[in-house]
């Protein structure tokens, strides 16, 4: 399925409509990107002011999701969308709750890079939180890219490297315990430092809704609560047998 499915209208405006709601969606999406590269960053740089500016951007995100929030309640009034054309709307809606709640994230890991920029401590902890900030960053741009393609494939791919993120939050939790036992006085600093390695980790999460909204779109089936990797092997099966 790609955006000239669109074209089916009769009414040009809603083709207009329905693409603008999705171009806005991937938009809100790069923009929240942004703010996690910048929210690890600042972290790991132990760059105060550029936290700050993450805290600050926020509200943009914000007003992103109420904006296409409106757009698609003006859609399901005014054109009463049916089949693929609900589908969209509700795929745009969930992806918009979980971009505007990957903000708050980005924004929760830049606060506790504002708490630590002031600590002396130079454990190696940084170097693993900076690559579990790229993994999730991976992750996202991933899930935006098969969402802007409508790729089912690619958005299973997405999906899989979520185990790979709870293992590297796991280890960084591991890491931290050890080094609490070790020195109490790194407590506070290190409590912050597992605050940002939950946050990330909630962002791998939300990468695979995403996922699983583009599915819903694509394939017209809530694979929410269902093992994505059933879906792999139908997939595998369409693709032997001829079925597009």
């Amino acid at each position: 399925m790609d955006k000239s499915d669109f074209s089916h209208h009769y009414i040009q405006r809603f083709n207009a409509e329905l693409e603008k709601v999705r171009t806005d969606t991937l938009a809100m999406g790069g923009l929240v990107e942004q703010q996690l590269a910048d929210a690890v960053q600042s972290l790991v740089r132990r760059d105060p002011e550029l936290a700050r500016q993450v805290i600050a951007n926020d509200v943009k995100v914000n007003g992103m999701d109420v904006k296409v929030d409106e757009l698609c309640t003006s859609i399901l009034a005014r054109r009463q969308p049916t089949a693929s054309d609900l589908r969209l709307i509700l795929t745009v809606l969930r992806t918009t709750t979980d971009l505007e709640r990957i903000g708050d994230e980005a924004k929760r890991v830049a606060r506790m890079a504002v708490s630590t920029s002031s600590s002396t401590d130079a454990r190696s902890v940084f170097l693993e939180i900076e690559h579990l900030g790229e993994q999730v960053r991976e992750m996202l741009h991933d899930a935006l890219n098969a969402l802007a393609r409508f790729d089912v494939e690619a958005a299973l791919a997405v999906a899989d490297q979520d185990s790979r993120v709870d293992r590297e939050y796991e280890n960084i939790l591991r890491q931290c315990i050890t080094y609490m036992m070790e020195d109490p006085r790194t407590i506070p600093f290190v409590l912050d430092i597992i605050w940002a390695a939950r946050s990330l980790e909630r962002i791998g999460d939300r990468c695979c809704n995403i996922c699983e909204y583009l599915i819903y779109f694509v394939k017209g089936r809530d694979v929410r609560h269902t093992d994505l990797r059933e879906i792999e092997s139908e997939l595998k099966q369409e693709r032997s047998s001829g079925i597009n």
